[in-house]
């Protein structure tokens, strides 16, 4: 049998396939749908310090090959997740569970890596530095290295396990951001997160959404974040993990041969809730077809 297993900053993964934050809930709402441990991991819904509503509705809009959404970062807290959310996925997955962190300002992002920390079966963070869909925070911190590089040095400092952090794409050079977060000490880099779209009803002569713009995400922004992984992946050290439309057990491919380490999963989901658990089956069938000893072998070939 072929091996899946990758190492992304010290966590080690069954196999390349995650599931993206903000897609998958705490991966309880998925668990009579797919199996959940045969994927490397799952990661979670969007996690702030304080509890958050979220964005009025109407917050996601379909869109030719993907889909708008503004949601928001609905969620109850770091506290709520810890808990009343954390005892019981810790023991109902055996797959790596691995928490995303989002916040206003680097002091909200610390904190909520502070009290995740004591948690033993949390062994990585993923930090949003790149939602286009919150007025404070998010994005405004990745779309610059000196703020990008900031809310890393801080969250190093407080974090004290597999820090990967999440990269817009909404910026002039994403090399560079990812650079400067290798720099501060990040474990890992994940991109791309949604690209700001926005998408008018001509019937109503208004927006879709109701904050007019947000993150587009699903097939249509394949080929872009292709080509970033394949960008970044050659001008770091640390490893990347892809997301951006991957639907199917090619895509995935397709972002390992750019380059990528692991993959994340998450449109497709809503279309299909076993996406993750076929591209994970495809993976070993792939490497048992092409007769490779490794899924690393073919990583970064183009």
């Amino acid at each position: 049998m072929a091996t899946l297993n990758v190492n992304i900053g010290g966590l080690e993964l069954a196999n390349p396939v995650l599931t993206a934050s903000g897609t998958f809930g705490y991966g309880e709402e998925f668990a009579d749908l797919t199996d959940i441990n045969a994927l490397g991991g799952i990661i979670v819904k969007g996690t702030t310090l304080a509890p958050r509503q979220g964005n009025p509705a109407p917050r996601m809009a379909e869109t030719p090959s993907g889909m708008l959404n503004a949601v928001g970062l609905q969620n109850k807290g770091v506290d709520y997740f810890i808990e009343h959310i954390y005892p019981r996925i810790a023991e109902r997955f055996s797959s790596e569970i691995i928490v995303n962190v989002a916040g206003s300002t680097i002091d909200d992002y610390t904190e909520v890596c502070r009290r995740l920390a004591p948690l033993p079966r949390i062994r990585a963070v993923e930090i949003n530095i790149s939602c286009p869909n919150v007025k404070q925070g998010g994005m405004a911190f990745g779309t610059t290295t000196e703020g990008a590089a900031e809310v890393t040095r801080a969250v190093r400092a407080a974090w004290p396990k597999t820090l990967i952090m999440k990269l817009s794409p909404n910026v002039t050079s994403i090399v560079d951001i990812a650079k400067a977060v290798e720099a501060e000490g990040a474990d890992s880099v994940s991109l791309i997160n949604t690209l700001m779209g926005m998408a008018i009803d001509v019937k109503r002569r208004r927006p879709m959404l109701s904050t007019v713009t947000g993150g587009l995400s699903g097939p249509a922004v394949k080929p872009v974040a292709v080509r970033m992984v394949w960008q970044v992946a050659k001008a770091v050290g640390i490893p990347v993990i892809g997301l951006g439309g991957i639907s199917n057990t090619n895509d995935a491919l397709e972002f390992i041969m750019a380059g990528a380490t692991a993959i994340e999963v998450g449109t497709a989901g809503f279309v299909n809730p076993r996406a993750a658990e076929e591209i994970a089956l495809g993976l070993a069938a792939y490497c048992e077809e092409n007769g490779l000893k490794s899924i690393s072998e073919i990583r970064g070939i183009v």
